[in-house]
Protein backbone atom coordinates (compact mmCIF):
# COMPACT_ATOMS: atom_id res chain seq x y z
CA UNK A 1 0.00 0.00 0.00
CA UNK A 2 2.71 2.67 0.82
CA UNK A 3 4.87 1.93 -2.06
CA UNK A 4 1.54 2.65 -4.61
CA UNK A 5 0.79 5.63 -2.30
CA UNK A 6 4.47 6.84 -3.48
CA UNK A 7 4.18 5.90 -6.98
CA UNK A 8 0.89 7.79 -6.61
CA UNK A 9 2.90 10.63 -5.73
CA UNK A 10 5.88 10.56 -7.79
CA UNK A 11 3.49 10.78 -10.94
CA UNK A 12 1.58 13.51 -9.20
CA UNK A 13 4.55 15.08 -8.90
CA UNK A 14 5.64 14.89 -12.59
CA UNK A 15 1.33 16.02 -13.84
CA UNK A 16 1.75 19.28 -11.71
CA UNK A 17 5.62 20.10 -12.46
CA UNK A 18 4.38 20.16 -15.92
CA UNK A 19 1.39 22.37 -15.38
CA UNK A 20 3.36 24.95 -13.57
CA UNK A 21 5.59 25.21 -15.89
CA UNK A 22 2.53 25.27 -18.50
CA UNK A 23 -0.04 27.34 -16.39
CA UNK A 24 -0.80 30.98 -17.30
CA UNK A 25 -2.99 32.00 -14.24
CA UNK A 26 -1.54 32.93 -11.47
CA UNK A 27 -4.22 31.21 -9.17
CA UNK A 28 -4.50 27.85 -10.63
CA UNK A 29 -0.20 28.09 -10.40
CA UNK A 30 -0.56 28.28 -6.50
CA UNK A 31 -3.36 25.23 -6.54
CA UNK A 32 -1.17 23.31 -8.16
CA UNK A 33 2.00 24.54 -6.17
CA UNK A 34 0.04 23.24 -2.93
CA UNK A 35 -1.36 19.95 -4.50
CA UNK A 36 2.88 19.55 -5.96
CA UNK A 37 3.54 20.09 -1.74
CA UNK A 38 0.96 17.79 -0.68
CA UNK A 39 2.49 14.79 -3.20
CA UNK A 40 5.94 15.90 -1.75
CA UNK A 41 4.45 15.17 2.03
CA UNK A 42 3.47 11.84 0.87
CA UNK A 43 6.74 10.92 -0.29
CA UNK A 44 8.71 12.32 2.75
CA UNK A 45 6.39 10.31 4.81
CA UNK A 46 9.08 6.96 3.88
CA UNK A 47 11.91 8.18 5.10
CA UNK A 48 10.49 11.23 8.14
CA UNK A 49 8.76 10.72 10.68
CA UNK A 50 4.85 12.70 10.46
CA UNK A 51 5.69 15.63 12.47
CA UNK A 52 8.99 16.62 10.36
CA UNK A 53 6.79 15.59 6.82
CA UNK A 54 4.15 17.40 8.21
CA UNK A 55 6.27 20.80 8.63
CA UNK A 56 7.35 20.49 5.53
CA UNK A 57 3.62 20.38 3.98
CA UNK A 58 2.79 23.51 6.00
CA UNK A 59 6.08 25.37 5.10
CA UNK A 60 4.81 24.89 1.28
CA UNK A 61 1.58 25.70 1.76
CA UNK A 62 2.63 29.32 3.41
CA UNK A 63 5.02 30.02 0.87
CA UNK A 64 2.23 29.57 -1.52
CA UNK A 65 -0.20 32.12 0.68
CA UNK A 66 2.83 34.23 0.89
CA UNK A 67 3.11 34.77 -2.77
CA UNK A 68 -0.91 34.61 -3.43
CA UNK A 69 -1.43 37.45 -0.61
CA UNK A 70 1.12 39.76 -2.83
CA UNK A 71 -0.21 38.83 -5.99
CA UNK A 72 -3.69 39.26 -4.67
CA UNK A 73 -3.34 42.50 -3.90
CA UNK A 74 -1.26 43.93 -6.58
CA UNK A 75 -2.86 42.72 -9.98
CA UNK A 76 -5.50 39.88 -11.39
CA UNK A 77 -2.83 38.79 -14.19
CA UNK A 78 0.71 38.25 -14.29
CA UNK A 79 2.23 38.75 -17.72
CA UNK A 80 3.27 35.42 -19.00
CA UNK A 81 4.99 35.79 -22.58
CA UNK A 82 6.12 32.60 -23.96
CA UNK A 83 4.78 29.28 -26.37
CA UNK A 84 3.07 26.93 -24.45
CA UNK A 85 3.93 24.52 -26.89
CA UNK A 86 7.65 24.88 -26.90
CA UNK A 87 7.39 24.63 -23.05
CA UNK A 88 5.23 21.63 -23.28
CA UNK A 89 8.21 19.52 -25.73
CA UNK A 90 11.32 21.09 -23.58
CA UNK A 91 8.66 19.77 -20.31
CA UNK A 92 8.87 16.13 -21.87
CA UNK A 93 12.53 16.09 -23.42
CA UNK A 94 13.05 16.69 -19.37
CA UNK A 95 10.61 14.30 -18.27
CA UNK A 96 12.34 11.65 -20.34
CA UNK A 97 15.53 12.55 -19.07
CA UNK A 98 14.83 12.25 -15.62
CA UNK A 99 13.23 8.63 -16.03
CA UNK A 100 16.44 7.79 -17.79
CA UNK A 101 18.54 8.98 -14.84
CA UNK A 102 15.98 7.72 -11.98
CA UNK A 103 17.55 4.44 -12.11
CA UNK A 104 21.39 5.02 -11.57
CA UNK A 105 20.25 7.14 -8.37
CA UNK A 106 18.34 3.88 -7.17
CA UNK A 107 22.27 2.30 -7.96
CA UNK A 108 24.22 4.82 -6.10
CA UNK A 109 21.63 5.47 -3.24
CA UNK A 110 20.09 2.15 -2.82
CA UNK A 111 17.71 3.85 0.05
CA UNK A 112 15.98 6.19 -1.90
CA UNK A 113 13.83 3.82 -4.04
CA UNK A 114 12.13 4.39 -7.62
CA UNK A 115 9.24 6.60 -6.52
CA UNK A 116 11.74 9.28 -4.76
CA UNK A 117 14.25 9.06 -7.20
CA UNK A 118 11.74 9.61 -10.05
CA UNK A 119 10.06 12.33 -7.88
CA UNK A 120 13.26 14.38 -7.11
CA UNK A 121 15.00 14.52 -10.08
CA UNK A 122 11.51 15.76 -11.62
CA UNK A 123 11.40 18.52 -9.27
CA UNK A 124 15.17 19.47 -9.62
CA UNK A 125 14.79 19.02 -13.48
CA UNK A 126 11.12 20.85 -14.17
CA UNK A 127 11.71 23.55 -11.96
CA UNK A 128 15.37 24.51 -13.44
CA UNK A 129 13.33 24.23 -16.64
CA UNK A 130 11.15 27.09 -15.34
CA UNK A 131 14.33 28.76 -14.05
CA UNK A 132 15.97 28.93 -17.34
CA UNK A 133 13.00 29.87 -18.98
CA UNK A 134 12.02 33.29 -16.90
CA UNK A 135 12.96 36.83 -16.19
CA UNK A 136 9.52 37.08 -14.53
CA UNK A 137 9.92 37.20 -10.48
CA UNK A 138 6.41 35.02 -10.07
CA UNK A 139 7.50 32.23 -12.46
CA UNK A 140 11.59 32.12 -11.11
CA UNK A 141 9.86 32.16 -7.69
CA UNK A 142 7.67 28.74 -8.12
CA UNK A 143 11.02 27.69 -10.17
CA UNK A 144 13.21 28.19 -7.26
CA UNK A 145 11.06 26.67 -4.69
CA UNK A 146 9.99 23.51 -7.15
CA UNK A 147 13.89 23.41 -7.33
CA UNK A 148 14.41 23.26 -3.95
CA UNK A 149 12.00 20.92 -3.17
CA UNK A 150 13.50 18.57 -5.06
CA UNK A 151 16.75 18.35 -3.56
CA UNK A 152 15.15 18.15 -0.19
CA UNK A 153 13.29 14.94 -1.56
CA UNK A 154 16.11 13.59 -2.82
CA UNK A 155 18.47 14.17 0.33
CA UNK A 156 15.55 12.86 2.98
CA UNK A 157 16.68 9.38 2.99
CA UNK A 158 20.40 10.43 3.59
CA UNK A 159 19.52 12.63 6.97
CA UNK A 160 16.70 13.10 9.14
CA UNK A 161 18.22 15.76 11.32
CA UNK A 162 15.51 18.45 12.76
CA UNK A 163 17.77 21.12 12.58
CA UNK A 164 18.53 20.63 8.59
CA UNK A 165 14.69 20.60 8.05
CA UNK A 166 14.09 23.91 10.09
CA UNK A 167 17.12 25.30 7.92
CA UNK A 168 15.24 24.15 4.76
CA UNK A 169 11.81 25.71 5.55
CA UNK A 170 13.22 29.07 6.48
CA UNK A 171 14.97 28.95 3.35
CA UNK A 172 12.11 27.84 1.56
CA UNK A 173 9.86 30.69 3.42
CA UNK A 174 12.89 33.05 2.53
CA UNK A 175 12.09 32.34 -0.92
CA UNK A 176 8.80 33.25 -1.39
CA UNK A 177 9.22 36.17 0.79
CA UNK A 178 11.96 37.35 -1.47
CA UNK A 179 9.45 36.63 -4.30
CA UNK A 180 6.93 38.55 -2.83
CA UNK A 181 9.05 41.66 -2.55
CA UNK A 182 9.75 41.49 -5.96
CA UNK A 183 6.41 40.90 -7.05
CA UNK A 184 5.24 44.30 -5.24
CA UNK A 185 8.38 46.03 -7.01
CA UNK A 186 7.31 45.10 -10.36
CA UNK A 187 3.61 46.20 -9.33
CA UNK A 188 4.27 49.53 -7.82
CA UNK A 189 3.72 52.47 -9.62
CA UNK A 190 6.44 54.06 -10.91
CA UNK A 191 7.99 57.31 -9.69
CA UNK A 192 6.42 60.85 -11.02
CA UNK A 193 9.67 62.84 -12.25
CA UNK A 194 9.84 66.16 -10.46
CA UNK A 195 10.05 69.24 -12.08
Amino acid sequence: MIELLQWFAAILILVTSIILLLSRDWRWSLVVLALQYLAIFTLFLAHWPLTMSAAKLVTGWMAAATLGITLNRQADVVPVRSNRIFKLVLALVVAGTVFQGASMIGEWMPAVGLPLALASLMLIGQGLLQLGMTVEPFRATLGLLTTLAGFELLSSPLDNSVLVAALMAAVTLGLALAGSYLLALQFEPAPEAVE
